[in-house]
């Protein structure tokens, strides 16, 4: 049977697509799509970039908008996200207006469908918005950090947001656990990010001379025995930034399965914590005519709060 995937999409192209092929791109983008089909739309110019024709060879940059035309396809129907899940996410929204979405995301939850993945956060917001068809990612969390993440209600105002974030305007603060006691108060980390993709397609991020420019700022909150809770603030957006300057550190993110320490993560397991403890808490949005910026927070999860509670006692 044929299964039209919806109408045109336009996806502007983040830090993870910089420098990737566009045909590379687009399969990424698309799963289940045939590549066959992929190419097909290519040669007959259905896809373009920036409003032009676009070559299977062209390279992206950051800040691109890829066009994407409505496709049908043979096969099944996918799986529809469960009910629950539906009503779950929408609980989950810290704010709203014509142009933004604020959602505080919890932890193990995709921003979005693919890589053995049926469904993320926007395909949530989609099956629970089926009318809204400008609803698109403004930025991205990974899969285990929970806290505030960013759409776009409307064209305009995800233009908008990825102008901000490339002017570096948009404040994202995070709060992270870390392993072991700081004495000094701040840290500031400037270390180039390297990525590399592993057998299997995982990714892996070093610290690397040949890599990009990234810069977090650290500020201690609290300090326990064996941890220290602090605040990041992003100078830079690069994959997995704060967990690998973190580790950079010498004190990695408690409960980072790739980047952490095995046995330390393993002691705080049996003190309740089974995820990933980076929490993005707050953003700070400047905007185009408004008197003030947009400021958002989302608190702590239960479960992370727990955690500082009996590290307390």
């Amino acid at each position: 049977m044929n299964r039209k995937t919806g109408g045109v999409r336009y996806l502007t192209v983040d830090e993870r697509g910089e420098g990737q092929r566009i045909d590379n791109f687009l399969l990424r983008e698309l799963k289940g799509v045939p590549r066959a089909l992929v190419y097909r739309l290519l040669r007959r110019g259905e896809v373009r970039v920036n409003k032009g024709r676009a070559k299977a060879g062209r390279r992206l940059v950051e800040g691109d908008v890829v066009r994407i035309p409505p496709l049908r396809l043979t096969g099944t129907e996918p799986g529809t996200p469960p009910g629950k899940a539906v009503k779950e996410i929408e609980k989950s929204i810290l704010y709203e207006d014509q142009l933004l979405l604020i959602l505080n995301k919890p932890s193990g939850l995709a921003v979005h469908g693919g890589s053995g993945l049926s469904f993320g956060v926007i395909e949530l917001l989609r099956a629970a918005r089926p009318g809204e068809k400008s609803l698109e990612l403004a930025h991205r969390l990974d899969r285990d950090t929970s806290g505030c993440l960013m759409l776009a209600r409307r064209r305009s105002a995800l233009r908008t947001l990825h102008e901000l974030q490339r002017a570096g305007r948009v404040r994202k603060r995070y709060l992270a656990l870390l392993q072991g006691r700081w004495e000094e108060e701040r840290a500031s980390v400037k270390a180039p990010l390297k990525k590399n993709l592993l057998r299997g397609g995982e990714r892996m991020v070093t610290v690397s001379a040949q890599g990009k420019p990234a810069r977090t700022e650290f500020r201690v909150v609290r300090r326990f025995r064996e941890a220290t809770l602090v605040e990041a603030t992003l100078g830079t957006g690069r994959t997995h930034q704060i967990r690998v300057h973190a580790a950079h550190l010498g004190t990695p993110i408690l409960g980072d399965p790739k980047y952490g320490d095995e046995a330390a993560n393993r002691r705080f397991r049996e003190l309740g914590l089974r995820r990933l403890f980076l929490h993005a808490s707050s953003l700070l949005v400047p905007w185009p005519d408004r008197d003030e910026p947009y400021r958002f927070e989302a608190p702590l999860p239960p479960e992370l709060e727990q955690l500082l509670e009996r590290l307390d006692d």
